[in-house]
C-alpha cells in the first residue's frame, strides 16, 4: 500500500462526516437541505472503501472474521468503558449538561419521543456502530498504519475518528463538556485501533464499541425521559 494511495484515500474520505455533521446540525439544522447532505456524506462514507478497495487497491472484500479471538477483550473493554462514562456522569457529568438544550435539540431532530429513540439507539447501536469499525478502525487505520508506525497510527486514525464528534457535540454542550466527551471519544477510538491492530478484525472492536454507545444512549434516555 503506497504512501500517495493512502494519503489521497484519507484526504477524500476523512472531512466527509464532518461535512455531513456542519451541513445537517449548524448550517441548515431542520431542513432538507441539511439532511441530504447529511445522508450523502453518509453514503460517501460506507461507499467509499467499497469502490477503493477493488479499484485502486486490487484487493477482494472481506467480513473480516475473527481469527485470532478478541471477542472476550471487547467485551471486558466494552464494560469497562462503560462503567466509567456512567460513574463519571452521575459524579461530575449532571452538573455540567443543560439539560433543556438537550432536550430542545432532542426535539428539533424529532428524537424526544420513546419510540423514535429507541428506534435510533437501535440503529446506532446494531448498524452503524459495525459501520464506524469498518470505516475507521478498517479502512482509516490501514491507511495510517501505511504512513506511520502502528502507534502513531493508532493515535492518527483515532483522532480522524474523532473529528466529526466534535462538529456535533459543540451543537449540545458548552466547550468543557465538548472538550472532555472529545477526549473520551479519541480515548475509544485508541483502544478499538489497538483492538483491530492486534486482531486484524473489525468485530472485537465493534462488540465494545455497541456496549459503550448503549451506556450512551441509556445516560441520553435518562436525560430526556428520567426525573428532572
Amino acid at each position: 500500500m503506497s504512501k500517495g494511495k493512502s494519503i489521497l484515500a484519507l484526504a477524500l474520505l476523512v472531512p466527509a462526516p464532518s461535512i455531513g455533521v456542519l451541513a445537517a446540525m449548524v448550517l441548515f439544522p431542520g431542513t432538507m437541505t441539511g439532511q441530504a447532505l447529511f445522508a450523502a456524506s453518509k453514503v460517501w462514507l460506507f461507499a467509499f472503501p467499497l469502490v477503493w478497495l477493488p479499484m485502486v487497491d486490487r484487493k477482494p472484500f472481506s467480513l473480516s472474521p475473527v481469527r485470532k479471538g478478541g471477542l472476550k477483550a471487547g467485551l471486558l473493554t466494552g464494560v469497562g468503558i462503560s462503567l466509567l462514562i456512567i460513574l463519571s456522569y452521575f459524579m461530575f457529568g449532571q452538573g455540567l449538561i443543560d439539560r433543556t438544550l438537550f432536550a430542545g435539540k432532542m426535539h428539533a431532530m424529532g428524537l424526544d419521543t420513546g419510540p423514535v429513540y429507541l428506534g435510533c439507539a437501535a440503529y446506532w447501536i446494531l448498524v452503524n456502530s459495525v459501520l464506524e469499525e469498518y470505516v475507521w478502525r478498517w479502512f482509516v487505520y490501514t491507511r495510517c498504519e501505511a504512513l506511520a508506525k502502528p502507534a502513531v497510527a493508532v493515535v492518527l486514525s483515532s483522532l480522524c475518528f474523532t473529528l466529526h464528534h466534535i462538529v456535533a457535540l459543540q451543537t449540545y454542550f458548552a466547550l468543557p463538556l465538548t472538550a472532555i466527551c472529545s477526549l473520551g471519544i479519541c480515548a475509544g477510538g485508541v483502544v478499538w485501533s489497538c483492538m483491530y491492530q492486534r486482531y486484524r478484525s473489525i468485530w472485537p472492536g465493534y462488540l465494545s464499541h455497541a456496549i459503550v454507545d448503549l451506556a450512551v444512549f441509556g445516560i441520553g434516555a435518562y436525560l430526556l425521559f428520567g426525573r428532572p
